[in-house]
């Protein structure tokens, strides 16, 4: 069970997750070690799925996102669960949905230029017998990235 003090945590280290553990303990009203312990114990409950950092895109040199509907040929469990694989296989695909509605997916997709994408949708979606179509949004400017959730 998460608690009002481990919302309060999880508040601040989906914002910083670099504060220690003495500021933490400061904004949270609770000692060092029990801020600790908690955290651990976040952590190890898949609470906090994982301790990141979030990237500009443009200092990486992949300054280009799309955002990418798929459809799926059929809809069978074994189509599925192999799109989902090469989904977790690609680094240029850097959110997936699995969704209801006219697509099956739903891609975030991270590239180089247009020239990069194309060889990626080569590669990707016209190689794959199981993709009925995809259809693609440019990103023309990024309003927000985040991870973080209202606690």
């Amino acid at each position: 069970m998460i608690d009002a003090i481990d919302r309060k945590i999880l508040h601040h280290v989906q914002r910083d997750n670099l504060l220690t553990s003495a500021r933490l303990s400061e904004l949270v009203g609770l000692s060092q070690t029990s801020v600790q312990r908690r955290l651990a114990r976040l952590r190890a409950t898949k609470a906090i799925e994982a301790d990141i950092a979030v990237v500009s895109p443009e200092a990486v040199g992949r300054p280009l996102t799309m955002l990418i509907a798929v459809e799926l040929a059929r809809e069978r469990s074994d189509i599925i669960d192999r799109f989902k694989r090469a989904v977790r296989e690609r680094a240029e695909v850097m959110s997936a949905y699995y969704v209801t509605g006219e697509t099956d997916f739903m891609l975030i997709v991270s590239a180089k230029d247009m020239q990069d994408y194309e060889t990626f949708t080569r590669d990707f979606f016209y190689n794959n017998p199981d993709i009925k179509g995809f259809k693609t949004t440019v990103v023309m400017d990024r309003i927000k990235a985040s991870f973080t959730l209202p606690v």
